[in-house]
């Protein structure tokens, strides 16, 4: 009964709290590539959702951040206890005293399953690690600091924090096909595929933690996104949740990158299953130019103003601007059509009455 669909993770999200501190903390310390500024899809409150990755933005690789400091997180079992980017092998030096140049609060150099990592803390609190996988081919993005032979990769995959591990096992092996590959102290860790980087879920069990939040709130993991290919694949698992028990599944949702559909797992683990549209993330700027504006769905364009008013301003650093960076308005109007003619069954929501945003209020 278990499912061979799911190729890996797709994409995890988290709840920062700043945008700008955000942006300069995943693009200057961990030095990744902003490839997307859009906004919160779902809600009456402008929030920002920014997209982050390696070179290539691959699948696999993009960390997504709801700056959410309207309302703050309650870290605790339940979520995403650790985000963890795999590095090249042997340069958790270079780590350190990167880390360590920038003030950032950090571990040194611990092991689990006999790999080197080091873990930290972005700004509002949220934890993520480094850790050595020589088996990682995938390019890094490269800044002043950060060169090809010390750049993230993308993921190797979250530390999910939960009270019990039963059932939260069955759902990884049952519902999503993933196998248990080992267990280290507290930690159990399953893969799927090859395993290693990209493909590999690692429980933390935590049996006398209190449970987190499981809303948006600064300073917490909101869910992981694994990869499944198509829409059908998506219609397929939707069937497969509810043979098994998992009645709370979604609807399809259309994000306009990715369709998805959630469930909350046994664990209280939000659990989503994505299938990138055909463009990818160049369906609205060009491939060389993401990330460097504002991009509204097709459906909210025409509430711009109003909804920018209700955003943070932000800048860009400048390093991780590419030198061929310039307007996009023509991917704009593509992205329009695109979305206008697909006809796809998933379900959006296509009007909404803001009534507040991300500026805090003095």
């Amino acid at each position: 009964m278990s499912n061979a669909v799911i190729k890996g993770l797709h994409h995890i999200t988290l709840c920062a709290s700043g945008a700008q501190e955000d942006i300069d903390f995943l693009t200057k310390v961990l030095g990744l590539r902003l490839i997307k500024q859009t906004v919160l899809f779902d809600g009456r409150y402008a929030h920002y959702h920014l997209y982050y990755s390696n070179a290539n933005a691959d699948v696999g690789s993009v960390v997504t951040t709801f700056p959410y400091r309207r309302v703050p997180g309650r870290p605790g079992t339940g979520q995403i206890a650790s985000t963890v980017f795999t590095v090249p092998k042997s340069p958790l030096s270079f780590w350190i005293d990167h880390l360590s140049r920038h003030a950032v609060e950090h571990s040194g150099i611990q092991e689990r399953f006999g790999q080197s990592f080091i873990r930290f803390r972005h700004p509002s609190g949220l934890l993520m690690e480094v850790i050595e996988d020589a088996n990682d081919a995938r390019a890094g993005w490269t800044t002043d600091e950060i060169g090809a032979d010390t750049a993230a990769r993308g993921f190797h995959g979250p530390v999910l924090s939960v009270r019990e591990t039963g059932e939260q096992e069955r759902f990884f092996v049952e519902a999503l096909g993933f196998r248990k590959t080992g267990a280290d102290g507290p930690y159990h860790r399953f893969e799927i595929g090859s395993g290693g980087a990209a493909k590999t879920l690692v429980l933390h069990h935590e049996p006398d933690r209190a449970s987190g939040s499981w809303g948006f709130g600064a300073g917490t993991g909101h869910h992981l996104a694994l990869d499944i290919g198509t829409d059908e694949a998506l219609a397929e698992q939707k069937n497969l949740y509810e043979e098994l028990g998992y009645t709370d599944c979604s609807e399809i949702k259309d994000r306009n990158y990715f369709h998805s559909i959630y469930v909350r797992s046994p664990g209280g683990i939000l659990t989503e299953c994505a299938a990138t549209v055909p463009e990818g993330f160049a369906k609205d700027e060009p491939f060389d130019e993401l990330g460097m504006q504002l991009l509204l769905p097709p459906w909210f364009e025409h509430q711009r103003e109003q909804i920018v008013a209700m955003l943070e301003p932000m800048v860009v650093p400048e390093a991780n601007r590419p030198a061929t960076a310039g307007a996009a308005s023509a991917a704009h109007e593509k992205s329009s059509e695109t979305a206008a003619a697909s006809g796809s069954a998933a379900s959006r929501r296509t009007s909404a009455t803001f009534i507040g945003g991300d500026i805090p209020k003095n």
